[in-house]
């Protein structure tokens, strides 16, 4: 795990949930009211489809720091979890949920759950402390990469894969004149990783 350094003093309580390097990780436990675990059901579904929307991915681009979420019935229909993975501050995070397209449909999923006041309400981040539990172990498989670094390096790779697969580079490739270059180990190691 990577201990976080040199950070400020945040002018928020500390919050539950583990760290490692950049990510955090949030997963809540609550009840599902008598009788709502059907219509739960259904919003799920409904929030699965919308996530793949263009509004929904938009909203998630906008807030640019979830890496994943998760949300499971179980206990059999009695409990709700939500679990994500994010970067930085908790309450950035929950404030930026509440200022989107996703606000709305958490609101609409998290009221089948008891006691839940609303995600713009002023008593939610008490109401997910309350439910929150901080996971026993929290691993990433990139702790130093922040989702928006994830997306650089995504467009980076792809334009890097669009210029090795052009005939001018293969034509540069094979001109003597960058045999000096060619040879360096840096460029080997380039081309490697481009390979593998």
């Amino acid at each position: 795990m990577t201990a976080t350094t040199g950070a400020a003093q945040s002018a928020q309580p500390e919050r539950p949930g583990r760290k490692d390097g950049v990510c955090s990780e949030f997963t809540v436990f609550t009840r599902i009211k008598p009788g709502h675990a059907d219509a739960l059901r259904e919003d799920l579904a409904a929030l699965a489809d919308a996530t793949a929307d263009d509004e929904a991915r938009a909203a998630l681009r906008q807030i640019g720091t979830l890496h994943d979420a998760r949300h499971v019935i179980f206990d059999n229909d009695t409990r709700f979890m939500f679990a994500s993975v994010f970067d930085g501050s908790w309450d950035t995070y929950i404030d930026d949920f509440a200022k989107t397209v996703v606000g709305a449909r958490f609101d609409k999923v998290f009221s089948h759950t008891e006691g839940f006041p609303g995600v713009a309400d002023p008593g939610v981040k008490d109401w997910f402390v309350s439910q929150q539990e901080p996971a026993g172990v929290f691993v990433s498989s990139y702790p130093d990469l922040t989702v928006q670094q994830i997306w650089k390096d995504q467009r980076v790779d792809k334009a890097f894969q669009e210029v090795l697969d052009t005939p001018e580079f293969r034509t540069a490739l094979d001109s003597p004149a960058n045999a000096e270059l060619l040879a360096t180990p840096a460029f080997q190691k380039l081309l490697e990783e481009a390979a593998a």
